[in-house]
């Protein structure tokens, strides 16, 4: 077993909070946390750290599950505030987000990297002063045209058909995260990144 028993862990999910947001392409870090918290019968309700969170235990290990609402672009300043509470490193932080370099339906897990322009992900090194955390991206799909504004890109839904493809990695992704704690990021990857 990778995570030792007695560890804290926590997966974020990234989105923006507010009805408008639910359904676009920039949500998908929440709604693969929303899922992955119905499996673990985790309530992710409790209002602290400028963000809805749950606790749960998994196989012997704290669970914290994170939904920062201080809109995206601010995203680190919720992922620090309960970190830092609840004595969390970097390696021990995964964060699920939204890829527009992926096809619709593709995941990608990595150990680390740069913020590859992910505004959320841009806060969230800022803020913890470390790229050393572990990802779970959710492929988007790419601009249709190069000339389209990438935040009307984000902000915009998906077709019927693109959810179809969508449902299987929001389900996935969750998964994957913690097969990342179990298991590690290789084996994670070789199980999920095909998918």
């Amino acid at each position: 077993m990778f995570g030792k028993k007695q560890e804290s862990w926590l997966i974020v999910g990234l989105g923006n909070p507010g009805k408008e947001y639910e359904r676009t392409r920039h949500n998908c870090g929440f709604r693969a946390l929303d899922i992955l918290a119905d499996k673990l019968g985790c309530k992710v309700d409790k209002a602290k750290f400028q963000g809805l969170y749950g606790q749960t235990v998994v196989n012997g290990l704290k669970l914290y599950l994170l939904k920062p609402l201080t809109y995206m672009n601010l995203s680190g300043r919720s992922v620090l505030q309960l970190s830092a509470y609840f004595q969390i490193p970097p390696q021990r932080i995964i964060v699920i987000f939204d890829d527009i370099s992926l096809e619709v339906g593709r995941l990608r897990v990595r150990s680390n990297g740069s913020a590859g322009g992910h505004n959320g992900i841009k806060s969230i090194i800022s803020e913890l002063g470390s790229q050393e955390f572990p990802r779970v991206k959710v492929g988007v799909g790419a601009k249709p045209h190069p000339e389209q504004d990438l935040a009307d890109w984000v902000l915009s839904g998906f077709t019927a058909l693109e959810e179809k493809a969508l449902k299987t990695a929001l389900d996935n992704a969750g998964d994957a995260a913690l097969c990342l704690i179990e298991k590690g990021v290789m084996e994670a990857a070789n199980r999920y990144n095909a998918k």
